[in-house]
């Protein structure tokens, strides 16, 4: 059998079982390296800040871009600084003339101090529904029915300023109250509903009544006018007659004046005493 490795091989072995092991050590610490790199790097977005805290404490912001931190001693806390929505579901309350009213609202608020919304509040967007909740209530419990439905913009400034004056030590910033919709009892709609119908015909009343003022006034006008022209009353007939003929299914009744009804009493009356003397003649 031949030999196929000789005495220097045998010396050489243990140092290339070293080299071999020097090169595996060296690609896991290449491994672990690049890892914990890895692990160090954090990407912030243009909308978002990071909180870091080190040891568990407060250490700084983190702005957009590449960020780094130490794993295991350091981490963070993401926080979107961007305008939120948070929908008020509906509240019964009772309005200061004591009528009862469904009301919703919409609050837009952003963050504008990281810090505060972290460290000062467990749950901003939370806390801020429940309080925008309760000033809603609070203040549409001291305004009357017309009010809330005429003054809506009105209350939602008065809640704004109570929402964000009291969110301002959790460095929150509220941007804008919204009243959606006030939703009203069915009776007491239909109450409302007769009493604009009601409205409604009183103003048609008036107006027609005031038409008709204005319409005696004119004629008034125009009567003086025609009889203060001779014959202009014969030419209004005849233009009124000439309007109505353009319709055949128009009746047409032609009105008198009265003095013409007494000129002929009066011939009628002369003739009778014509005939009473003629008659008396006969006899005599």
């Amino acid at each position: 059998m031949p030999q196929v490795f000789d005495e220097t091989f045998y010396k050489s072995f243990p140092a290339l079982i070293l080299l071999v092991l020097m090169f595996f050590e060296l690609g896991a610490a290449v491994v672990v390296l690049v890892f914990l790199a890895l692990m160090m790097v954090r990407i912030i977005y243009e909308y978002e800040r990071g909180i870091k805290f080190t040891l568990g404490r407060y250490s700084s912001i983190m702005g957009p871009g590449v960020n780094f931190i130490i794993p295991i001693l350091q981490s963070y806390r993401k926080v979107d600084i961007r305008i939120k929505t948070v929908d008020i579901p509906k509240q019964e309350v009772m309005t200061k003339d004591n009528v009862p009213v469904r009301v919703n609202a919409v609050v837009y608020f952003s963050v504008k101090d990281p810090k505060k919304a972290v460290l000062n509040i467990q749950n901003y967007t939370y806390a801020v529904a429940q309080y925008a909740q309760t000033a809603l209530r609070d203040i549409i419990g001291n305004k009357s029915l017309d009010e809330v439905l005429t003054n809506r913009d009105e209350i939602a400034e008065e809640i704004e300023i109570i929402v964000d004056k009291e969110t301002d030590p959790w460095g929150i910033e509220v941007t804008g109250i919204k009243m959606q919709d006030v939703e009203l009892p069915e009776n007491l709609k239909r109450t409302m509903a007769k009493q604009a119908e009601a409205e409604r015909e009183r103003r048609s009343v008036i107006i027609k009544s005031r038409g008709e003022v204005e319409a005696s006034v004119n004629l008034k006008k125009a009567a003086q006018t025609l009889a203060a022209t001779p014959g202009a009353l014969h030419l209004r007939t005849l233009n009124t007659l000439n309007d109505l003929s353009s319709d055949q299914s128009n009746t047409v009744v032609l009105a008198l004046p009265l003095e013409v009804l007494r000129a002929f009493e009066s011939i009628g009356k002369i003739d009778e005493i014509l005939n009473g003397k003629k008659e008396k003649k006969k006899l005599s």
